[in-house]
């Protein structure tokens, strides 16, 4: 399934549907208020959520943020200590996992071995005890959809695991649930796999047109999947937002550091005004600007964040006065073939992380170890953080 799928919406159309950016749209799922307690340990705590149809929706955080009890109170398999599970209009917090419109793909894939992958999709219908005909028709064209069709007689163990994933997603889809749930569902592939395998389930989610909420860790994986992603901390959302403003316009410190790579610099506020901040950072031994629309009053703190991919990197100074330029020299970096990771230390000795992109083919070092460099940005590229 490489490549866009036949059928599937162009970008520009997937860009106009924001369900969520209208004021009178309805959620297909609502979670409203759900708190999880074992004991005294609180797992989740008032969690308010809106899912709309047709997402690819992703919940990211570290292990133990609530993440994954959380997808389960959806799939019914926990019940909330409070709160209510909503899903399509319907009240199903207290319904059982087999009445809830959802199916759940687990992180392990959990496929019985010693049947083959015919019956293992078809292990579903058959529980239902549908017609022979209509299984078979289903299951052949969901291992024609997922490209399994030439393997429907091997087991589990004569296959790949990028093979195991597709044949639990099979399984999974082919009971037509409103809802699909996945836990980690590409923690188990190899790097490249896992690559390759984002874009197969996003073109296959496009193309049912099934919600779709993915519960992961990986900040990479989240970006390429969602159209929405939201963040966990200790039980509780810090941000809910699409891949693109949580990257480039984080509501919190915390989410800030947590998606991607990021530079911060300490100080406090000297001036604001005409949509500028101007905050003295003792680290970059400068004042550093950074665009908001906030009025913040002179002598508060503020922390000025900047992505190391916005940072240009040189052993001379950019020409003109509009942008921020420091200087220090490289401590440490890394090569990646298209792109080098920089480690550069200021007169204050803190360390600015730089990405660079490797767009000449050279086996030389244009920037080397202990080179005198100059870091500039522009105030727009900056982020500013409260918290």
């Amino acid at each position: 399934m490489q490549g866009a799928v036949p059928g599937a919406r162009t970008p520009e159309q997937k860009a106009a549907e924001r369900p969520w950016e209208e004021p009178g749209a309805r959620p297909f799922i609502e979670l409203d208020g759900i708190g999880k307690r074992f004991g005294d340990f609180v797992a989740v705590d008032g969690v308010d959520l809106a899912i709309y149809r047709g997402e690819l929706f992703s919940i990211l955080g570290a292990s133990g943020c609530g993440k994954t009890t959380l997808l389960r109170i959806m799939a019914g398999f926990e019940t909330p200590s409070a709160g209510r599970v909503i899903i399509d209009g319907i009240d199903v917090t207290a319904q059982p996992p087999y009445r809830r419109p959802v199916n759940m793909m687990f992180q392990s894939y959990a496929l019985f071995p010693h049947m083959n992958v015919r019956d293992n999709v078809a292990y579903g219908l058959k529980k239902e005890r549908l017609p022979r005909a209509e299984i078979d028709d289903r299951v052949a064209a969901m291992l024609e959809l997922v490209k399994l069709g030439e393997f429907a007689g091997r087991r589990p163990g004569q296959l790949s695991g990028g093979q195991c994933q597709r044949v639990a997603l099979a399984r999974a889809l082919v009971k037509r649930p409103k809802v699909l749930l996945l836990d980690e569902p590409l923690a188990a592939l190899d790097r490249k796999l896992r690559e390759h395998t984002q874009f197969e389930l996003a073109n296959l989610q496009d193309e049912l047109g099934i919600t779709f909420v993915v519960v992961t860790h990986d900040q990479e994986e989240a970006m390429m999947l969602s159209t929405r992603i939201a963040v966990m901390e200790a039980g509780r959302l810090r941000q809910v937002d699409t891949p693109k403003r949580m990257y480039e316009y984080p509501g919190s410190r915390f989410v800030a550091e947590f998606i991607g790579n990021i530079n911060v610099f300490e100080g406090r506020v000297t001036a604001a005004e005409r949509g500028r901040v101007a905050v003295e950072c003792a680290d970059a031994g400068t004042v550093l600007q950074a665009e908001t629309s906030r009025d913040l009053a002179p002598g508060r703190s503020a922390s000025i964040a900047i992505r190391p991919e916005k940072i240009f990197i040189d052993k001379e100074p950019l020409p003109g006065g509009e942008q921020t330029t420091l200087r220090g020299v490289v401590w440490d970096f890394g090569y990646f073939g298209n792109l080098s990771l920089y480690q550069v230390r200021l007169a204050s000795g803190k360390v600015v992380l730089v990405s660079a992109q490797n767009r000449r083919r050279s086996a030389d070092r244009p920037i080397d170890w202990e080179d005198e460099v100059y870091l500039s940005w522009d105030a727009a590229s900056t982020i500013l953080l409260e918290d």
